[in-house]
């Protein structure tokens, strides 16, 4: 299965075309960011609702922190109600920079997601909510079965994921971050009494294609930029990446200084943090993330160097091998 990440920095009506023309080519579900800067992730997904007919609908990711487990709820419940039960609820943690931006403390993430997970199901369910710190909370409509998605990387995030979500959403380019977090899902299922196969393993991949490798690289290192200055220690480790060449990115992006953000990413972090190229290349990445055990590909922001083409190439090339 495949799947597309749209980042709503356009107008929604922009984003339904893009999302009806890539329900047209092939992909299985369409994904929406939840970022305060950019529009309403539910707003998008409501005009997705009503322009397609087939492609599952989520947000990717929402938040525990910024909107409270029972305003998901409702909203991840009108977007199935609107879409004919194609709703899926991406749910993560969030991002400590965009929070601290906001003014808003990141407490306990762990457990705030857990205890989301538990509320929103028994929301879904009408059930009236006497736990997860909510004193009779319930929902006056049913929305019907609504899967939740968890949006992990560390192990303790993937853990959970595996012991109380219906798939997880791994923000990851590279087999070798599969090898790693495959186990731990496992893990997590069996430690909960489930099996590990009723887990949806999804790669929320950087993407990029293009019929020019050049230009789809150079597209990808404006996303790999950022996902190299933020990611911790042991997984630029494990893709051979030192310390002080995420560093001297992360400085550079402080300063907005893009320009040299974007020429210190080397090939070897494209490599690690992105599927970039054409699309052969492209799907020779995709079937090794397959064959880790990933059940689904999503390509990512940046999609290509433009968009459009970027989603007819794909699904004429990639999709349909």
């Amino acid at each position: 299965m495949f799947g597309i990440e749209f980042v709503p920095n356009e107008p929604a009506p922009k984003v339904g075309y893009l999302g009806k023309l890539a329900e047209d080519v092939g992909f299985d579900s369409i994904w929406i960011t939840d970022h305060y800067n950019n529009r309403d992730v539910y707003s998008t997904l409501a005009i997705l609702a009503l322009l397609t007919t087939k492609a599952s609908l989520g947000t990717g990711v929402t938040n525990p922190f910024t909107r409270n487990p029972a305003i998901t709820a409702s909203s991840i419940a009108s977007i199935n109600e609107l879409s004919g039960g194609r709703a899926i609820l991406g749910l993560g943690p969030g991002d400590k920079a965009t929070f601290d931006a906001m003014g808003i403390e990141m407490d306990k993430p762990l457990t705030r997601v857990k205890d989301a997970v538990f509320a929103i199901r028994a929301l879904l369910q009408r059930e009236r909510l006497e736990a997860a710190g909510f004193h009779g909370a319930q929902l006056a409509f049913s929305p019907g079965t609504i899967p939740i998605y968890m949006g992990a990387q560390g192990p303790k995030m993937l853990e959970l994921a595996g012991a109380v979500a219906d798939g997880v959403l791994i923000n990851a380019s590279h087999p070798e971050d599969f090898r790693y977090a495959l186990p731990l899902i496992q893990a997590g299922a069996r430690n909960a009494g489930r099996q590990a196969k009723d887990v949806s393993v999804c790669a929320y991949t950087s993407f990029s294609a293009d019929k020019d490798s050049a230009r789809a690289v150079k597209e990808a290192k404006k996303v790999v930029a950022f996902i190299v200055a933020g990611s911790p220690a042991t997984v630029l480790e494990r893709h051979g990446i030192k310390m002080e060449e995420a560093d001297q990115i992360g400085k550079a992006i402080s300063k907005g200084d893009f320009g040299t953000a974007m020429g210190a990413v080397t090939l070897p972090m494209i490599e690690a943090f992105s599927v970039a190229g054409v699309p052969e290349s492209c799907r020779s990445r995709i079937d090794e993330l397959l064959q880790t055990g990933v059940n689904q590909v999503i390509v990512g922001s940046p999609i290509g160097p433009e968009k459009e083409q970027a989603i007819k190439l794909i699904g004429k090339k990639i999709l349909k091998q």
